[in-house]
């Protein structure tokens, strides 16, 4: 997991991690903006991750990257827990907005910036 903040990233050890519903669930509950995808935003690892990273750089808000590649069980997992079938997934205070297209779908028309702000005044 990296916590993107700023311009610098700060990797967490995830060796513990086991991909349960309780584990990531705790990620969502405690960051407003959390990135699924496949690589880093650093070194994206298909096209769709990087334009969901690119669409949440392009916010400026910090947000907690999690690299569904750093394990097998992963993907199954998290599709599971999130019942989305598909990477990239995008979690704003808590709630699936949808993959890439939907984010930058949200993000042209100003609704992804209204629900951060909406989130963080609530």
């Amino acid at each position: 997991m990296e916590c993107i903040s700023a311009g610098r990233t700060r990797s967490d050890d995830m060796a513990e991690f086991n991909w349960t519903p309780d584990e990531l669930q705790e990620i969502v509950d405690n960051n407003r903006l959390v990135l699924f995808m496949k690589g880093t935003p650093e070194q994206p690892q298909c096209g769709f991750s990087n334009r969901a990273s690119m669409v949440l750089q392009q916010i400026g808000e910090p947000f907690v990257s999690v690299n569904i590649l750093s394990d097998h069980r992963a993907i199954p997992s998290v599709c599971a827990w999130s019942d989305f079938p598909t990477m990239p997934q995008i979690f704003v205070h808590g709630e699936l907005i949808g993959g890439s297209d939907i984010a930058l779908e949200m993000y042209e028309s100003g609704e992804l910036q209204q629900m951060i702000s909406d989130g963080d005044s609530e």
